[in-house]
């Protein structure tokens, strides 16, 4: 399962979002069931940030949602955004791989 989360915050604050996101995706990455987790930010809007996560299922990513881990990170967050974040969750149907 793919999480995709899109976060536009405050320019003022995306160096603090930054660093709480160095903090805390050492152990994101250490929850049961998180296979990968990567920060992106938009090349044209730098206060735009994209969290790009992938879990064993669904219900490994519930159970982050649900830790004290996620609520202290979602607590410290929240309160730096701009605009309401916008997340998906997302199956992958087909894989491709590159031919030789």
């Amino acid at each position: 399962m793919i999480r995709i989360v899109r976060m536009t915050f405050d320019p003022a604050v995306v160096e603090v979002f930054l660093q709480l996101f160095d903090e805390v995706a050492p152990q994101i990455r250490a929850f049961p069931g998180c296979q990968h987790l990567e920060l992106w930010q938009d090349q044209r809007f730098a206060n735009v940030l994209t969290t790009y996560s992938q879990w064993s299922e669904r219900g490994d990513l519930e159970a982050y949602r649900q830790s004290a881990l996620f609520q202290e990170t979602w607590a410290k967050t929240k309160p730096l955004f701009a605009a309401s974040p916008v997340a998906v969750s997302q199956d992958v149907v087909r894989r491709v791989t590159p031919s030789r």
